[in-house]
């Protein structure tokens, strides 16, 4: 048994492996108005399309979809046949709200009743 395959199937085979990558992520990477899909994302890093991705670097911002994952700051690795694989320097994670100065306990209130609230 040969384990050659030809150029044209294994061109085929590449496309077709990039193709089911950018149809299951809906992770996309923002940079300057411009957004790239995201092909794969591990712990520290993640792919993007070789042919139709810029040279990022620096700061980026991370999205699922519509919701805002993270701020990166990264740097290109290395290629990996048609991706372009990016490590992250710092990643933070995205917040939608404000973080506290103070220290909120479990069981706080969550709010005050007035004096006109309370008969007697």
């Amino acid at each position: 048994m040969t384990t050659y395959v030809p150029k044209a199937v294994q061109d085929a085979l590449d496309a077709a492996r990039l193709d089911g990558l950018k149809k299951k992520s809906r992770l996309r990477v923002a940079v300057d108005e411009e957004t790239i899909p995201v092909l794969r994302m591990w712990k520290d890093g993640f792919s993007v399309e070789a042919e139709n991705a810029p040279q990022l670097r620096g700061l980026v911002d991370l999205y699922d979809g519509a919701r805002h994952l993270s701020q990166c700051l990264i740097v290109a690795a290395n290629f990996e046949g048609d991706e372009i694989l990016y490590e992250f320097k710092r990643a933070t994670p995205a917040a939608d709200s404000a973080p506290l100065d103070f220290y909120r306990k479990p069981d706080a209130p969550i709010g005050l009743i007035g004096r006109e609230d309370i008969s007697f």
